[in-house]
């Protein structure tokens, strides 16, 4: 892995980053996420287009450099430069197979707040569970895991299925976690649940009423926020 801290595409990235840092903003950035992880001060539109011009030099990766690419920069102490490790393993479409599971799955269960794992649940692994349902079953597993952010994903995982839904599991996992006080798991619920309410609104107002004593109302009152009650 040490290797691949010297590639010049990580090498730029954070030489890029420590360029534009502000003090002061990073310091407001780490009181809005309520985190002691440090920051650049770096916001999110100068990092996205730094990320542009940068990898603009670097057309395509090789798996190998892929997984070392965005593990180098994962691995990094400041928060940005976690991002664009994130952003990288997003950008580079064709390294996004069945063969990167693994990498994202290490991702998820080394995330520790919800931002990378939002990211890593929702925009890594829910486009690939769709193309591969055979991971479904490992997927569901994960909703009894002693990590609550993998918990979470278990939800998150799902986020991007639109109208195909694998609602059983959906529902599955959804009554296994509905009664959990963690904050994160609830709003999770809520969130997939509003989500899908886009493409199926009527079975998602079914689906709260008929569990209406076991859901929180934090979760019914996400689920229901697009289509009201």
């Amino acid at each position: 892995m040490s290797d691949f801290q010297n590639h010049p595409l990580v090498v730029a990235l954070i030489a890029a980053l420590e360029e534009a840092a502000d003090p002061v903003i990073a310091e407001q950035m780490q009181a809005y996420m309520k985190t002691d992880a440090p920051f650049y001060g770096v916001k999110a539109p100068i990092r996205q287009a730094q990320l542009k011009k940068i990898a603009a030099d670097f057309k395509t990766l090789k798996p190998e450099e892929y997984e070392g690419i965005v593990l180098a920069l994962w691995h990094h102490s400041h928060r940005e430069v976690q991002y664009q490790g994130l952003d990288i393993a997003e950008r580079y479409k064709k390294c996004r197979t069945l063969d990167a599971w693994p990498l994202y799955k290490k991702l998820m269960q080394e995330c520790t707040w919800w931002d990378t794992l939002d990211f890593v649940a929702g925009r890594l692994m829910s486009p690939l569970l769709l193309k591969h349902r055979e991971l479904e079953a490992e997927v569901a597993a994960w909703a009894a895991d002693e990590n609550f952010w993998v918990r979470r994903a278990s939800l998150l995982a799902h986020l991007k299925h639109r109208g195909d839904m694998n609602i059983a599991l959906l529902e599955e996992t959804i009554l296994k976690l509905a009664h959990e006080e963690e904050f994160f798991i609830r709003k999770a619920i809520g969130w997939i649940l509003r989500e899908y309410s886009k493409y199926n609104a009527e079975w998602v107002r079914s689906f709260v009423t008929k569990h209406e004593q076991e859901l929180s109302g934090l979760s019914k009152r996400e689920a229901l926020k697009r289509i009201g009650n």
